[in-house]
């Protein structure tokens, strides 16, 4: 979709319902949020619906990389610690390796 051709007021509205979906724990909808947005929250000029855009923008960014920092986390915590958690980590996974650790 070109933003170019659409009303503000309906950016404002596509801008919002994308926030909100993010919240379904889809961070990947926060990130295309914040991407697809980012020109038209700062860099056209000034219009009316701009700041509330700009709101969703920043807080699309701030929660995709809150959700990403975490799940490196997870991921790199559980990498690490997988072969001392024993039968724990085995029923966590979905694929077990094979051989010996």
């Amino acid at each position: 979709m070109d933003l170019t051709k659409v009303p503000n007021e309906k950016k404002l509205n596509l801008c919002r319902t994308y926030f909100k979906i993010g919240f379904a724990l889809l961070p990947f909808i926060w990130t295309v949020n914040a991407i697809w947005f980012f020109n038209e929250a700062f860099r056209k000029p000034e219009y009316e619906e701009q700041k509330q855009i700009k709101k969703y923008v920043v807080y699309s960014a701030i929660g995709a990389i809150l959700w990403f920092t975490i799940l490196l986390s997870w991921l790199i915590t559980f990498q690490i610690n997988r072969v001392t958690w024993g039968e724990f980590a085995d029923n966590l996974s979905f694929i077990i390796p094979l051989g010996s650790p």
